[in-house]
């Protein structure tokens, strides 16, 4: 048996790992919650975010938490284009092609990352991806707590974005009725670029607050999308709360799986979840159509 100590330890670890998580998967469920589409180059631009973040930190030295900032303006304007320029007009408002640019996508993006990379592993290193506090009993990460208040804050925000604004009212119409939004006036396809840009925009922030305790290659983001789609399924696809919560839980299901049954398998009881929402809850928590 494990004491209080080491499962409080993995239940407070496993949530700061789910508040990153999440913030990987808000991305996803937002673009599919607007623009009725599964991106499946999510996982290959969170890649090229984890290799900005390692460039911007190894060969010009600036720091991961630095860089949150300029990256994520960065792969916000990157995501607008793709949509704007590539995706949309190649889909020709096929929801099916869209499916498949975004596949070939991906595809193109992971072969050009391992030209320029190759298959080499490569981490920022250091002492501070050590960094601990005590929380009581407890020893707690200190980039991890960092990520989860980053992450905390991203959401915040971009629930603001969405309930506060023009832009935010405006991706809440099209998300509702394209059809509607249309006729009254909304731009449907710059806001769909603007919705593809902030899931860009997220994976480039989670980037900055992944990389401190993280490695990237060039296939990396396959992991992570996979864990992704399935806090997606669990909080109901197009759901924001659904997302954020999902994470919550998956990062804990993923640490104790961890503990019991060892770090490499770990990622075992997350599929386990997976497959029984599918079987018992195939709405979500949130009653979205998944």
């Amino acid at each position: 048996m494990y004491s209080p100590e080491i499962i409080g330890e993995a239940v407070v670890n496993g949530l700061l790992s789910g508040g990153v998580y999440a913030l990987v998967a808000l991305g996803l469920t937002l673009v599919y919650g607007v623009l009725h589409i599964i991106n499946f180059a999510h996982g290959a631009l969170l890649t090229c975010a984890l290799f900005a973040v390692w460039v911007l930190a190894a060969v010009l030295g600036v720091g991961p938490y630095l860089a949150i900032l300029p990256l994520a303006a960065l792969f916000f304007a990157l995501g607008y284009a793709l949509q704007r320029l590539v995706i949309g007009p190649a889909s020709h408002g096929d929801d099916g092609n869209a499916l498949l640019i975004t596949l070939g996508l991906s595809i193109a993006i992971e072969n050009a990352l391992l030209a320029v990379f190759h298959s080499d592993t490569r981490a920022l290193g250091g002492d501070a991806a050590f960094d601990v506090v005590e929380v009581g009993p407890m020893l707690v990460s200190t980039p991890r707590l960092i990520g989860f208040a980053g992450s905390v804050v991203v959401a915040a925000l971009l629930w603001l974005l969405l309930s506060a604004t023009d832009t935010g009212r405006a991706i809440r119409a099209v998300a509702k009725e394209r059809l509607g939004a249309n006729l009254v006036g909304i731009e449907v396809g710059h806001i769909y670029a603007v919705t593809f840009g902030i899931g860009c925009a997220c994976l480039a922030v989670a980037a900055c607050l992944m990389m401190p305790t993280f490695y990237v290659d060039p296939h990396v983001g396959n992991a992570f999308v996979v864990v992704a789609f399935t806090i997606v399924v669990l909080g109901g696809m197009g759901s924001v709360p659904g997302a954020l919560l999902g994470g919550l839980f998956v990062g804990v299901v993923e640490s104790l799986s961890g503990l019991v049954l060892g770090e490499s398998l770990g990622q075992l009881g997350i599929f386990l979840i997976f497959i029984v929402v599918l079987l018992f809850r195939p709405k979500g928590l949130f009653g979205a159509a998944a």
